[in-house]
């Protein structure tokens, strides 16, 4: 074992120790190398002087195989190693498995869930009107959210997620850099409280969907029916939705994170090593599901491509006819109307904020829409946007 800090607190028996991590690579006993430091420079060097050495790869480093999967990869492929990664993706959860193996069958079409605990545990603690700063300080000392939270909250963690379930669901190669992430910091307790009255559930989801001329690969927040499943989950726990052309809709629901979580992903990879190692099997399941040379050349749809239905709040001022300036600009753009709820008990200062929930729409006419509506003399400010999915 090997860390770059020495670990009094760890009772390691006659298990050799060093404070450097590359004497676990150059040791000639050592067929398996279990990667669990995380980030991108150290970890990389020591993946790939691991594989350069022959020898097979464990990892629970989600940003490594998002970033540099593909040149990982690659080397494996090359030196006849494994390098497996299921602890990398909702912790406990075995859904790169699921998505390889167990639907191998089927062609995947979307893959989309809650795959980050703790924005999900900050947007279920806001249901009951709290707000997004108290609920993450109270995050980071319960120990689900880090010092500085930007990856958990700004969806780089969900995103480098997301691109491993498309690459290993699609057949494509790892795409993180096209990835669209949007976070939750501007989510608001008002807004969260009125989807509710909607009908719909605000959760920071990761959406992967597959396309005739590419494919979607986007985090944001999203208004879910309160009746779908994926609604339903709360608190730190994850949860994957895939939809195949043979299953249907499946879901993979646990712990994404968390101590016992993880080893128990990392512990099965190393036992799906071993086993492939004693059957000395030429015929294991690809990296990332398919064949390098079969892999697809999708590259990933701007976000002005993507379609989708949404949630707006626009702060008007009580003047007349505006309802009627918002619906015309709208419908200039043929973004149709779903409903519409403005309440005279919120008058406040001469505005009056008015909700819309639109029908599904492309993104680009979306943003001209909202465009022209902010320039309005009738409305202050910026219109809050969240998009909205039913994945019927």
């Amino acid at each position: 074992m090997a860390s770059r800090h020495s670990r009094d607190d760890l009772e390691l028996g006659s298990v050799p120790f060093s404070t450097d991590i590359f004497d676990v690579v150059n040791d000639p006993d050592i067929d398996i190398v279990v990667e669990l430091i995380g980030g991108y420079d150290a970890a990389k060097e020591l993946v790939l002087a691991a594989i350069a050495q022959g020898k097979h790869v464990v990892t629970a480093n989600k940003a490594l195989i998002a970033v540099h999967g593909n040149e990982i990869f690659e080397a494996a492929e090359k030196a006849g190693v494994v390098v497996a990664y299921e602890a990398g993706v909702a912790g406990g959860i075995p859904v790169i498995k699921a998505v390889r193996e167990g639907l191998a069958a089927n062609r995947i079409d979307t893959i989309a869930g809650i795959i980050n605990g703790t924005g999900n545990y900050i947007l279920t603690e806001m249901r009951a009107g709290r707000e997004f700063g108290e609920v993450l300080k109270e995050a980071q000392a319960l120990g689900y959210a880090e010092a500085d939270p930007t990856f958990d909250v700004e969806g780089i963690d969900a995103a480098h997620k997301l691109t491993i379930l498309a690459a290993s669901g699609f057949g494509v190669p790892l795409q993180f850099e096209k990835a669209y992430t949007e976070g939750i910091s501007g989510i608001t307790p008002y807004d969260i409280s009125h989807a509710e009255l909607l009908g719909y559930r605000v959760k920071h989801l990761g959406i992967a969907r597959r396309r005739d001329d590419g494919i979607e690969l986007r985090v944001h927040p999203t208004l879910v029916p309160q009746s779908h499943l994926i609604a339903q989950v709360d608190g730190v726990l994850n949860a994957v939705l895939v939809d195949g052309d043979a299953v249907g809709q499946t879901m993979y629901y646990g712990p994404g994170a968390g101590d016992e979580a993880t080893a128990s992903a990392v512990i099965a990879d190393i036992v799906d090593v071993a086993r492939a190692v004693a059957s000395n099997s030429q015929q294991r399941v690809p990296y990332l599901g398919f064949r390098p040379e079969a892999l697809e050349d999708l590259s990933v749809l701007p976000m002005e491509d993507v379609q989708s239905a949404y949630y707006l709040r626009i702060q008007a001022f009580d003047h007349p006819g505006v309802l009627a300036k918002i619906a015309a600009i709208l419908s200039e753009h043929g973004i149709n109307i779903e409903s519409i709820m403005q309440k005279e008990s919120e008058f406040k200062d001469g505005r009056i904020p008015v909700i819309i929930l639109t029908h599904t729409v492309q993104e680009r006419q979306m943003n001209l829409a909202i465009e022209e509506m902010e320039a309005l003399a009738d409305i202050d400010g910026k219109v809050v946007r969240i998009r909205a999915e039913n994945f019927n």
